[in-house]
């Protein structure tokens, strides 16, 4: 009898015995179904050594109904998964379900039906018809899909077909992906480039783990650097992993992808439709994908030959999920490389701190690209102290910065306003009766979006159409904006240059990669005089005509409780700085604050990078903070503010009392409501000696805590919300 040990999603049992069918070979890593009581349920093969399990009596073991025919999932894999568990303080099982993040793949051999123009007229020509026969030569895709590049409804499609016009043709799902050729279009390197590239390449070749830190200067070059071992992964048949932070940079990396390898890669992010994920998944599993690139949870797909992996733009703060599983997408790479035994790259120009440490103390190699690629010049910085320049009454530009614009303007190039917040208005209030407008399930106020008549919750997705009179006092045209985002600025701008062309780019403009595309496409044929736009058009953009870059609002990242306030502030400031400039032209860069005397500011306008994180690493290290100490939250919530209050303090009540770590709390969250759900927090600093893991585990397991509570524990926080 061949017992068998197996990972199960389901939540409260997670490990399971059962035992193989006579014949049935069974090895760890492979996917199998399972019965559950009167279900099915997905499981994934394990060493017994390695999973506690209750033990169950072989005669009463039930048998596996079948193995899923995909590639077993391997041993280096298995480990990253127990890593990632034992150190974020998840369940293994909730982080093997993001191995196994799309269910269709699971299943056998699939067809879908696409359709293409047959060469057959219509009995009856129309404008859409005739639209549509023009625009789809050559184009083979969904109905949905061929409406949209035909720029015709589905109807005007399906009357095409039922005349003939347009045919249907089954095609497998699971067709591969066109290959890379990686000696398509080699490009010149300039010598440090070179130098750089070499480095890597030769760590490819070597097919064992070396983390490298890729620290570049914006205009460095450093996604055509990278490329150079990403082509040599290639040619020795090796699969190559690139995580990009948001979905909207994928469309400027694909076009540069495609110039360089001569075909797109494949994609992995949420926008991708269940049967692209299927399609993208088996060919990952199945060493048919040689190039993927794609968010963070493009990391934890079972790829066979990994080797290699780039985090571009690692300092972003987008790869530490919040939710589930809290993992940092950033640091997992490193260990998926070490697991695995592959070089990991990690590319920025505004590296974190806790990634310069790493290279100083030798444990990344850090590989420097200091100036701009082809002569381009880094642009010059300036302050505009608000206390002394104010904007006119009513406005949020100062008068430099204004006349900054109109000299950009009058010359044809382009600019950048960057004011990491989106929508019109963060607070709306009535000026008769003081009430403010917050949302429903959470403690934030609502933020008007005046680009879609709405005011809406940015934490949990909640909306609402303006009132014309106040809800308080009834009053009628009594509601005033007060503070300004990016849709203020634009409306400032616009009054300003009635003739300028404005490109507002925000999460909300460009939330597909068809948005993003054409947002890209504007900008690079210079049909976008202004662009006002958040924390997405800090990073990844290459505009050569973006002479000026203006920053509205330099202290707005300082505010709050984030422990990391100062080194974010100086990530997206020199990053959007750094879109100007990156052409023939030189660029300016104008920073608007009330405090050009902080010491992220003077850092900025000064140039001096170097200085700014000496003193936050020494402001670190005295407060015990990483990379010199270890920080988790526990977040107790509940349904009911009472219950999630007593909840908290019975546990703060068995605080553990250890050397070297520290307790904070319970208190009540800065979002204390959040979705609906009340929420009180622990903060634990301890040293890096403590480990810190295990101490919460075994505070934790002294309590059950109540069906209606939720307790989330996050290690190394980045939010503090």
């Amino acid at each position: 009898m061949n017992r068998i040990r197996c990972l199960v999603f389901n939540r409260a049992l997670e490990v399971l015995d059962y035992r193989a069918p006579e014949g049935m070979a069974v090895e760890p890593g492979a996917i199998v179904v399972a019965p559950l009581g009167p279900r099915q349920i997905t499981g994934i093969v394990w060493e017994p050594e390695r999973l506690p399990a209750q033990e169950v009596p072989a005669e009463k073991l039930r048998p596996i109904l079948e193995i899923i025919p995909v590639p077993p999932l391997s041993a280096p894999l298995r480990r990253l998964i127990e890593w990632t568990a034992d150190y974020y303080c998840a369940s293994p099982s909730s982080v093997a379900r993001m191995v196994i993040s799309s269910g269709g793949a699971l299943n056998g051999p699939a067809t879908m039906t696409e359709y293409r123009l047959s060469g057959g007229m219509p009995e009856r020509m129309t404008p859409q018809r005739e639209q549509a026969i023009e625009a789809l030569q050559g184009e083979q895709a969904t109905i949905r899909e061929l409406a949209s590049i035909a720029g015709v409804s589905e109807g005007v499609l399906r009357g095409l077909v039922s005349q003939g016009v347009i045919e249907p043709v089954t095609v497998a799902i699971d067709r591969p992906f066109d290959p890379a050729d990686p000696d398509y279009d080699v490009p010149e390197l300039s010598a440090e480039q070179r130098e750089v590239a070499d480095v890597l390449v030769n760590a490819v070749r070597a097919q064992e783990f070396a983390p490298f830190l890729l620290d570049g200067v914006t205009g460095s070059g450093k996604t055509e650097t990278y490329f150079e071992p990403m082509a040599e992964a290639i040619r020795m048949g090796r699969q190559v992993l690139v995580m990009l932070p948001e979905i909207a940079l994928t469309e400027n990396f694909l076009k540069r992808f495609e110039a360089r390898f001569g075909v797109a890669p494949v994609l992995w992010h949420s926008s991708l439709k269940s049967t692209e994920r299927r399609r993208a998944w088996r060919a990952i599993s199945e060493d048919s994908a040689q190039v993927v690139v794609g968010a963070r949870s493009a990391l934890f797909l079972p790829y066979p030959k990994l080797g290699l992996i780039v985090v571009d733009e690692a300092h972003e703060v987008s790869f530490k999920q919040d939710d589930g599983v809290r993992y940092n997408a950033r640091d997992v790479a490193v260990m998926r490389g070490h697991f695995e035994g592959f070089p990991v790259v990690l590319a920025s120009a505004t590296p974190a701190l806790e990634s310069l440490h790493m290279a100083d103390t030798g444990t990344y190699t850090r590989l420097e690209l200091p100036s701009r690629f082809g002569g381009a010049e880094l642009p010059h910085i300036d302050t505009i102290d608000l206390t002394e320049e104010p904007p006119e009454r009513g406005r949020w530009l100062s008068p430099r910065l204004v006349a900054a614009l109109e000299d950009r303007l009058a010359k044809h190039e382009q600019s950048l306003l960057f004011l990491n917040r989106r929508g019109y208005a963060p607070l709306t209030l009535c000026r008769n009766c003081g009430f403010r407008f917050q949302c429903a399930n959470c403690s934030a106020w609502l933020v008007e979006h005046r680009l879609s008549a709405r005011l809406a919750c940015h934490h949990c997705g909640h909306e609402e159409v303006p009132p014309a009179t106040c809800p308080e006092c009834g009053e009628l045209d009594c509601l005033v904006a007060c503070g300004p985002g990016v849709e203020r600025i634009a409306d400032e701008v616009a009054e300003l240059f009635p003739e300028a062309r404005i490109a507002v780019a925000t999460s909300d403009t460009l939330n597909s990669p068809e948005r993003a595309a054409e947002f890209i496409a504007a900008a690079e044929n210079a049909a976008i005089d202004i662009i006002i736009g958040t924390q997405l058009v800090t990073k990844g953009f290459h505009f050569p005509e973006l002479t000026l870059v203006g920053v509205i609002d330099a202290d707005l990242g300082l505010e709050g409780g984030d422990l990391r306030a100062a080194e974010r502030t100086y990530q997206q400031v020199a990053q959007v700085a750094g879109r100007a400039g990156r052409g023939a032209k030189p660029g300016e860069v104008l920073i608007q604050t009330r405090h050009p005397q902080a010491p992220v500011i003077a850092a900025l306008s000064d140039g001096n990078r170097d200085a700014f994180y000496e003193a936050e690493t020494e402001a670190r290290r005295h407060a015990g903070a990483p990379p010199f100490g270890r920080w988790a939250a526990i977040i107790i919530s509940s349904e009911d503010d009472a219950e999630a209050r007593s909840a908290a303090n019975r546990l703060g009540d068995t605080r553990p009392q250890i050397d070297g770590l520290m307790v904070l709390g319970p208190a009540p969250a800065p979002l204390a409501l959040l979705r609906g759900r009340y929420r009180y927090r622990f903060l634990v600093n301890a040293r890096r000696t403590a480990n810190l893991q295990q101490v919460l585990r075994d505070w934790l397991a002294q309590h059950d805590f109540p069906p209606g509570i939720r307790v989330g524990v996050d290690i190394d926080p980045y939010s503090f919300v």
